[in-house]
């Protein structure tokens, strides 16, 4: 029990504090600074503080890995030093956090105490990490990350926006929880790129590190990385900040994001985009397609006006949800770390936000019969050379891929209508408990999958597939005959439903009449 312990891996030795004898443990691979901030931490003296070890004849040990081991009946002792001065680095840190706190009227100098938070910030979580399994006592450790991450999320509210509308009530993860992306980097084999290009490809294959993967390729292979000088490492926190901003969703998750964004990456290659049009509408399609549900609540517009809420109130019942993807987006994107197009002028900016939002809009189905429309007006004259052509044109794309799921072989469809019947369950059971107007292809007593299916592809996903084709006639194969191949397979399922739902019927006829007879054959008894 006295002695102290060294293992191959980590090292004891017990140090006296203010009469107390106190254990310290730290790995053999532990750096000097390490050490010392371990010795602060056992004084109960602030970790930069200077402090020097000595033995009970005096001796001053040096406070790195070759400290002796020594017993609990001979402790060292800890000597605090005079503090030195800080740094210019610290310096500039500390009045930046102690000025937060009295104001927050630059916005430049919040910025620059944010991304000083941020760093600290980063290094107490690895430290609590790495070392916290080694410490005696980390609580002052703690209580400092805690602080910090307060502060960080303070000026993060105030960051955010320009305006004041997502300052209050929205409980969104605009950072995420590392300074660097968290996510490994894969190497995509031939076959996943060539995958990737097709609607036949298997979303439901890969993890979320994957999918962020496969998002982070597509941007380079397209070109976009290179056309906006995109920081790479910006890229790659910006895609993981939007993972973190979709909720899990039985549908509307990041899943979908990631299905609604491959898809518009195939119909890129499957249409000839990129001989048809520019970079920069290329890239306003992939990035409205990777933003266009984010923090998607699960319950659709018709909810949200028929209920009330904030969302619908904020936006005058004008796509509420819609428009709240679009303010998360940008907010996500007010953020440098997270800014993809940091490097663009501020005109470019404002056009590149502006088609943005027009294309997440476009997602409402409120509006799918108008856009449909104005798409059917210009196809046989359709002109790449014209703006308000290829404005229509992008509408039209991200609805399609938005709502692809039935373009996928049967396998990868199916689920997405398991996961969208499933989130309609949950909204028409909510509507039903707060007596508002229960949506009727949502009740769960009255939808049946075919049902929900049948309709949607015959009226919706064919015919407007089929409008995209008269413009794109390789589509055809591709697309709209797997949505034709779709529709006849809901309707054999709705047929064998009907025929074991008639089956039934007559079985319970034949038993009440049955029951019927018997009565009355012991009455004439």
């Amino acid at each position: 029990m006295g002695s102290a312990v060294s293992s191959g891996k980590h090292k004891t030795i017990y140090v006296e504090v203010d009469g107390e004898v106190q254990k310290v443990i730290f790995s053999n691979q532990s750096s000097s600074h390490v050490i010392r901030q371990l010795l602060c931490t056992s004084a109960g003296v602030p970790w930069q503080t200077p402090v020097m070890l000595m033995d009970q004849r005096g001796s001053v040990i040096a406070t790195d890995t070759s400290i002796p081991a020594n017993s609990i009946s001979s402790p060292y002792r800890i000597i605090p030093q005079a503090v030195a001065p800080i740094s210019d680095k610290e310096d500039f840190f500390q009045a930046m956090l102690s000025q937060v706190s009295e104001e927050f009227s630059r916005a430049f100098r919040i910025s620059e105490l944010k991304r000083e938070v941020s760093e600290r910030l980063t290094a107490l979580e690895r430290r609590v990490e790495v070392e916290g399994q080694k410490v005696v006592d980390i609580d002052k450790c703690k209580n400092e990350l805690r602080i910090l991450r307060d502060e960080l999320q303070r000026s993060q509210s105030r960051l955010s926006c320009p305006c004041s509308c997502f300052q209050s009530q929205e409980v969104i993860r605009l950072s995420q929880r590392r300074d660097l992306p968290n996510y490994p980097k894969y190497t995509l084999s031939s076959e996943t790129i060539e995958a990737l290009k097709k609607p036949t490809f298997d979303v439901w294959y890969w993890e979320h590190n994957e999918m962020l993967s496969c998002l982070e390729f597509m941007y380079h292979d397209l070109g976009l990385v290179r056309e906006f000088n995109m920081n790479p490492i910006t890229l790659k926190r910006w895609l993981l900040c939007i993972q973190e901003n979709y909720r899990t969703n039985p549908f509307h998750n990041f899943r979908h994001c990631f299905c609604v964004t491959q898809m518009m990456y195939g119909m890129i290659h499957l249409c000839g985009l990129k001989e048809q049009v520019s970079l920069l509408e290329l890239g306003v399609l992939m990035t409205a397609a990777v933003c266009h549900d984010l923090d998607h609540p699960g319950y659709n517009n018709t909810y949200q006006i028929n209920a009330h809420t904030e969302l619908a109130i904020r936006y005058n019942d004008i796509s509420p949800l819609e428009n709240h993807h679009c303010a998360v987006a940008f907010q996500i994107l007010a953020q440098p770390e997270n800014n993809i197009f940091s490097n663009v002028s501020p005109d470019l900016f404002k056009q590149i936000r502006q088609s943005i939002i027009r294309l997440i809009l476009a997602t409402d189905m409120a509006r799918h019969g108008d856009i449909l429309e104005a798409f059917r007006q210009v196809i046989s004259i359709f002109d790449f050379t014209n703006e308000e052509h290829v404005k229509t044109l992008q509408m039209m794309l991200i609805k399609c891929c938005d709502i692809s799921n039935e373009v996928r072989p049967t396998e990868v469809a199916e689920p997405w209508v398991d996961c969208l019947l499933e989130e309609y369950f949950m909204q028409s059971d909510r509507e039903k408990q707060e007596g508002l107007p229960v949506t009727p292809f949502m009740d769960r007593d009255k939808v049946t999958k075919p049902k929900a299916q049948i309709g949607f592809i015959k009226f919706v996903l064919i015919p407007m597939f089929e409008t995209v084709m008269k413009l794109f006639p390789q589509i055809e194969e591709m697309m709209v005959r797997p949505l034709q191949e779709a529709r006849d397979h809901y309707e054999e399922l709705m047929q064998l439903e009907d025929s074991m739902s008639s089956g039934h019927q007559r079985k319970m006829e034949a038993v009440h009449s049955a029951g019927a007879k018997g009565k009355r054959s012991g009455e004439t008894a």
